[in-house]
C-alpha cells in the first residue's frame, strides 16, 4: 500500500511525459489522473493502517549511499505526521488533475502538463516520507525543479519565463540554508537518519558548536538553519516574494502549489524535527515572530490586489503564517492541523477562482467582472464555501484550526506568543475583509466586463466542478471531524485524564497516540492543552473580528458605491505601501538584483572575457592568427622572397648551433 501511495505518481509521470505521444492526450490525462486517485486511496487506508490502528512502520527500499561507516538506505517513513501529509497531497493533487482535464482543455499541450503534475506531486511524496535528510533534500529540491517547470509551463509569455527564474533563484536562498543545516546536523549527531538524531537530541541539548568562529548553542544554530529552508518554500517574510509571482502559471498549479505541496514543505519540515526544536527556545521564538509578522503583512497586502488569484495567494502567504507561530509556541498538531483544513479550503479558493477566470474568457482583474453570481452559480456556492472556511466563520474547517492555533499562542503566556496572537486576531479581521471584497467584486454589483465577454460567461463543466465539491466537502467537514484528534495529539501521556474530563472535547478520537512518537513536545510546552483552558473572550475573539470584516466588505463594496475610492485616497501613503507589497521588490531590485547584474557584467567583462579567454583560448588563437598574417606576406609566388626567408632561416640556424657551442653542453 504504501508503495502505491508513493510511486503511483512516479508511474504516471513516467508514461506521460515518455509516451505522451504514442498514447494521445487523453490517454495522458488518463494514466496521470487514474495514478493520484489511487494514491489518494492508498493513502486513505494507510491512515486507518498506521494512525487509527497504531502501526507506523520504516519500509527499506534499497541501499543508497555506503562509504565506509557512511550508510544511508533509501527508505520510506510510514508514520503519522508522514500519513497526514501523503493524505492531504494525494486527495487535493487528485482534485487537481481531475480538474485539470478540463481547465486546459484547449492547450497543446496537455500530456506535458499533466506529466509535470504527477512529478510534482512524487517529488513531494518524497520529501514526506524521508527517513533521512539527503532523502529528504532530494524531495526538497524535486518540488523546486518541478515548480519551475510548472510555473513557467506557458514559456511563450515572458512573465511565466521570469516567474520561474525568481521562483527558483528566491527558493536556492533557502534552500542554501537547509543544506548548511544538514551539514550541521551531521557534524553535530554524526548522522543524517532521523532516529539518530532525534534520539541523541536530549544529550546534544547543551552542546555548543564553533560556527563561522563564534561558539554558538550547537541545536539553536541547526533549528535556525532548517528554518530558513522552510522560509524559502513556505514563503515566509524576506523569501516571500517569488509566491504572487508564482501565479503566471496556469490556476491548477496555482492550487498545487499553494494548497498542499510546495508552500507546506516548510511546516512539515519544522513539524518533523520538533525533537529539535523543543531544545532551542530561542529558534522557537524566531519561528514565532517571523510568522505571525508574515501573518500581518500578507493580510495588509492582500487587501489592496485586483487580480483574484494573486489575492487568493497573499491570503496563503498568510495563513502560513498563522501556521509557523503555532509551531514556535510548540503547538505543532494546531499547526498540522491548519495545514490540513487549509489544503481543502485554499485548493477549493484557487480551483473556483479558476472556474470564473474560465467563465470569463480568461479576465483575472476583478474590477472587470461583477454581476455574474446569477450565470454561474454552482461556482458561486463553492467560492462562498471556501471563503467561509478562509475567514474562520463556525462550522467550517477554518474556524477549528485557526481558532486552536490563536488559543495555544495565547496560552502561551510568553512576549512572543502574545504578540503573535494580536498579530493573528488583526490578521483575521483583514481575511474576512478581503476575502468578502473578492466574493463582492467578483459576483455581485453591476457588471464591469466587456458586452462580448459577458455574453459568453458560463458554468464550468462537469469536470471542473467534481473536485471542487470534494474540496468543498473537506472544506465544511474536515476541521469539525478531526478536531478531537489535532486538538489534543501532542499531550503527554500524564495528562490524558485530564483530557478525558474537558467540557470542550467534541470528539473520541485516541488522543494519546494519533500522532504517536512523530511529534515531540516537552511536557512545560504543551500550549495545545492549556488552549482549551483560555478565557471566552480568547475564544470568541477570531469569531467577532471576522464577522467586523464581512460587515466593513459589504458595506464598502456593495451598500456604499465608491466609498473604498475615497478611503484609498484618504490614506494614500498606507494604501499606496499595502498595493506595493511593501516595495519588496523594488527594495531587492535595487539592492541586490541590479548589483548582481553589474558584478555579473564585470566578471563576464572582464574576468572572462578579457582575462580567461584573452589570455587563454582567444589569446593564443589571436596570436596564432597574427603570426599566420605575417608569415602569409611571404607566399606572394616570388622566388626572391622564398630566397631571402630561406637565408633569414639558414642564419638563425647557424647562430643558435654556434651559440649552443659557445655555451658548452
Amino acid at each position: 500500500m504504501e508503495l502505491i501511495a508513493v510511486f503511483a505518481p512516479l508511474f504516471g509521470f513516467l508514461t506521460a511525459f515518455l509516451f505522451g505521444k504514442q498514447i494521445g492526450d487523453k490517454g495522458a490525462q488518463f494514466v496521470t489522473c487514474t495514478g493520484l486517485i489511487v494514491a489518494a486511496l492508498a493513502s486513505c487506508g494507510l491512515f486507518y493502517d498506521v494512525i487509527l490502528q497504531h502501526d507506523p512502520r520504516v519500509i527499506p527500499l534499497a541501499s543508497w549511499i555506503a562509504v565506509g561507516d557512511f550508510q544511508v538506505n533509501w527508505a520510506l517513513r510510514v508514520d503519522q505526521l508522514t500519513v497526514i501529509m501523503m493524505c492531504v497531497i494525494n486527495i487535493v493533487s487528485a482534485c487537481v488533475h481531475v480538474y485539470s482535464v478540463g481547465y486546459m482543455s484547449h492547450d497543446p499541450n496537455k500530456a506535458r502538463f499533466m506529466s509535470y503534475l504527477s512529478l510534482f506531486t512524487f517529488a513531494m511524496l518524497m520529501l514526506v516520507t524521508a527517513d533521512n535528510l539527503l532523502q529528504l533534500f532530494f524531495g526538497w529540491e524535486g518540488v523546486g525543479l518541478a515548480s519551475y517547470l510548472l510555473i513557467g509551463f506557458w514559456n511563450h509569455k515572458n512573465s511565466a519565463n521570469a516567474a520561474a527564474v525568481k521562483a527558483f533563484v528566491v527558493n536556492r536562498i533557502g534552500d542554501f540554508g537547509l543544506a548548511l543545516g544538514v551539514m550541521a546536523v551531521f557534524a553535530v549527531f554524526g548522522s543524517v537518519q532521523f532516529d539518530a538524531i532525534f534520539d541523541a537530541a536530549p544529550e546534544k541539548a547543551v552542546e555548543m558548536f564553533n560556527f563561522l568562529g563564534f561558539e554558538v548553542h550547537a541545536l539553536t544554530l541547526i533549528c535556525l538553519l532548517l528554518f530558513v529552508g522552510a522560509c524559502g518554500k513556505s514563503a515566509q517574510l524576506g523569501l516571500h516574494t517569488w509566491l504572487p509571482d508564482a501565479m503566471e502559471g496556469p490556476t491548477p498549479v496555482s492550487a498545487l502549489i499553494h494548497a498542499a505541496t510546495m508552500v507546506t514543505a516548510g511546516v512539515f519540515l519544522v513539524a518533523r524535527f520538533s525533537p529539535l526544536y523543543e531544545y532551542a527556545p530561542m529558534a522557537l521564538q524566531v519561528v514565532t515572530v517571523v510568522g505571525a509578522t508574515t501573518a500581518f503583512v500578507a493580510a495588509t497586502i492582500g487587501l489592496t490586489q485586483f487580480d483574484i488569484k494573486r489575492v487568493i495567494a497573499y491570503s496563503t502567504m498568510s495563513q502560513l503564517g498563522y501556521m509557523f507561530f503555532a509551531l514556535g509556541v510548540s503547538a505543532y498538531s494546531a499547526a498540522m492541523f491548519h495545514l490540513m483544513t487549509h489544503a481543502f479550503f485554499k485548493a477549493l479558493l484557487f480551483l473556483g477562482a479558476g472556474s470564473v477566470i474560465h467563465a470569463m474568457s480568461d479576465e483575472q482583474d476583478m474590477r472587470r467582472m461583477g454581476g455574474i453570481w446569477k450565470l454561474i452559480p454552482t461556482t458561486y456556492v463553492l467560492m462562498w464555501v471556501g471563503s467561509l472556511a478562509l475567514a474562520g466563520m463556525p462550522f467550517f474547517a477554518g474556524y477549528y484550526s485557526k481558532d486552536l492555533i490563536l488559543e495555544a499562542a495565547f496560552a502561551d503566556h510568553s512576549w512572543f506568543g502574545t504578540y503573535a496572537f494580536w498579530m493573528g486576531i488583526v490578521a483575521a479581521l483583514m481575511t474576512a475583509f478581503y476575502s468578502w471584497r473578492l466574493i463582492l467584486m467578483t459576483f455581485h454589483g453591476k457588471p464591469r466586463a466587456d458586452e462580448k465577454v459577458m455574453d459568453h460567461v458560463h458554468e464550468s463543466p462537469m469536470v471542473m466542478l467534481a473536485p471542487l465539491a470534494v474540496l468543498a466537502a473537506g472544506a465544511i467537514m474536515a476541521g469539525s471531524v478531526f478536531y478531537g484528534a489535532f486538538a489534543n495529539s501532542a499531550t503527554a501521556p500524564g495528562h490524558a485524564a485530564d483530557i478525558a474530563n474537558m467540557s470542550e472535547m467534541v470528539n473520541v478520537w485516541d488522543k494519546e497516540h494519533f500522532f504517536g512518537e512523530s511529534i515531540k513536545v516537552l511536557p512545560g510546552n504543551d500550549t495545545v492543552l492549556a488552549a482549551h483552558h483560555v478565557p471566552e473572550g480568547v475564544k470568541l475573539a477570531p469569531i467577532g473580528v471576522g464577522a467586523i470584516g464581512i460587515a466593513l466588505a459589504y458595506l464598502i463594496y456593495l451598500l456604499r458605491e465608491g466609498m473604498a475610492a475615497k478611503i484609498a485616497a484618504a490614506f494614500r501613503p498606507l494604501h499606496t505601501l499595502f498595493f506595493n507589497k511593501w516595495f519588496f521588490d523594488e527594495i531587492y531590485q535595487f539592492l541586490f538584483v541590479r548589483s548582481a547584474f553589474v558584478l555579473g557584467r564585470g566578471f563576464w567583462l572582464g574576468g572572462d572575457k578579457a582575462i580567461i579567454d584573452g589570455l587563454g583560448p582567444d589569446g593564443i588563437s589571436n596570436a596564432s592568427r597574427g603570426v599566420g598574417g605575417i608569415l602569409s606576406r611571404f607566399q606572394s609566388g616570388y622566388m626572391y622572397k622564398y630566397a631571402f626567408v630561406m637565408m633569414i632561416g639558414l642564419i638563425g640556424l647557424i647562430s643558435w648551433f654556434i651559440y649552443r657551442t659557445k655555451m658548452g653542453p
